[in-house]
């Protein structure tokens, strides 16, 4: 009886580590989802920010490419920033695990 109860509790620990893991998945699965989101809105945030810029100071005629090459350059040094941080979270993890 007792060799059946270990088994039984047994069983149960390993179901619970199975539903951990699958749990641990969903969780990588959403940041990443979050990740994408957040670089979405960065883009959009500095289209906006780019517009909104050129649209205070100038005439009504506007230079498309130039704002088209500045929205482009802002969204390079976000990309960058961004990287930047995905670096750092990537050695504060690794730092946490070791």
């Amino acid at each position: 009886q007792n060799e059946k109860e270990l088994q039984d509790v047994v069983k149960q620990q390993e179901e619970k580590i199975l539903q951990l893991i699958d749990k641990s998945g969903e969780v990588t699965r959403l940041k990443g989802e979050i990740s994408q989101l957040k670089r979405s809105l960065q883009r959009a945030e500095t289209e906006a920010k780019v517009l909104w810029e050129e649209m205070r100071g100038q005439e009504p005629k506007l230079d498309t490419t130039y704002v088209q090459e500045r929205v482009l350059l802002r969204q390079e040094v976000d990309k960058l920033r961004l990287l930047l941080l995905e670096k750092e979270d990537e050695n504060v993890l690794l730092s946490d695990k070791y």
